[in-house]
């Protein structure tokens, strides 16, 4: 059961489809938190970063921090320049804390999927001054950057498994409900999709350049078609995708002997499909693999695939509905 403190963001929070044991709404010190939930059990808590008095402080996430077991809660930060500064985002994961988000729909995929310091690392600045630290007025940085965003990369492992098509595809199926910009890595494959929220050949050694120019508020989801770019430290979430084929899996294996040793713990999809559940469960025996979805073959020009659909739901986006539709034409 769940713990949510709410103030601003009360209704957006309500909506959350998970189980409650506790809500409470207003503005609280952390001792008050603290004395509230000292002996009570729960199994995480999310926190309206606006229900903490003087939550631009970083002082009093310092105090929260000592008064809570932060790998149990979960932020929702607001749009401030401060809280969003560079300084007041380093100095979160210096804490030690990890699950911190500016997207509400990204809090059902912390609570199944916490952060670890791997996750949120590029928000650390290390040189940081103790000036800097008291983040005075003077000093705030209102660079917002992009958390809260989820970035998804899409990148293949065998040759040609569809990473373009994919891409194209969630972001068609995610557009109806949040803002989704795709992009594509060193390539321009996808300018045959005649799409003007589609940009290609970003320069893999710029992404962090172009991922900081996106406004967060125009921008919820960035879908990554990565080619062959080592940008997995710029994303929330990678998708590894693999066609299970005899031909591409012992291509696959010759190439790279560790390949699957190093996929344990990713998110591997089966891409193009024609495993079974059985199938799959012996790919797992034998490959020592763990496989995150099962994508068969698609037919790209349907409005609606419930295959994509069910994808999008695991990953987190509550927000679909299988009702939805878009307009699909191959002239555009």
């Amino acid at each position: 059961m769940n713990v949510i403190i709410s103030n601003k963001n009360q209704a957006l929070l309500a909506n959350l489809t998970i189980d409650v044991i506790k809500t409470l709404n207003g503005v609280f010190t952390v001792d008050d938190l603290a004395s509230q939930f000292k002996n009570f059990y729960f199994n995480k808590m999310i926190i309206d970063i606006t229900a903490l008095d003087n939550y631009e402080d970083i002082n009093t996430i310092q105090n929260l921090s000592v008064a809570l077991d932060m790998s149990k809660v979960i932020l929702l930060l607001d749009d401030s320049p401060r809280v969003n500064s560079p300084v007041y985002l380093s100095s979160l994961v210096s804490m030690g804390i990890y699950n911190f988000t500016k997207n509400v729909d990204a809090i059902l995929f912390l609570i199944e999927n916490p952060n670890t310091y791997k996750d949120v690392a590029s928000y650390q600045n290390l040189n940081l001054s103790a000036d800097d630290m008291k983040l005075n007025d003077n000093s705030v940085d209102n660079t917002v950057g992009y958390i809260g965003q989820r970035i998804i990369g899409i990148k293949n492992v065998t040759d040609h498994a569809g990473a373009t098509t994919l891409t194209y595809l969630l972001k068609k199926h995610l557009e109806k409900q949040y803002k989704v910009k795709a992009v594509e890595i060193d390539n321009s494959d996808m300018v045959y999709f005649n799409d003007n929220n589609i940009d290609t050949n970003v320069n893999s050694f710029e992404v962090s350049k172009y991922l900081n120019n996106l406004n967060n508020n125009e921008t919820e989801v960035i879908l990554i078609d990565m080619n062959k770019a080592d940008i997995e430290k710029y994303c929330t979430d990678v998708l590894y995708l693999i066609e299970p084929g005899l031909i591409q899996l012992n291509k696959l294996i010759k190439t790279d002997k560790q390949i699957f040793n190093k996929l344990k713990g990713k998110k591997i999809i089966l891409n193009r499909s024609v495993l079974n559940d059985t199938d799959v469960s012996d790919f797992e025996k034998e490959s020592g693999s763990k496989v995150f979805y099962n994508m068969p073959n698609i037919d790209d020009k349907l409005n609606d695939n419930k295959y994509i659909i069910k994808l999008l739901k695991d990953l987190g986006f509550t927000r679909i509905n299988e009702k939805e539709s878009f307009g699909f034409s191959i002239f555009r």
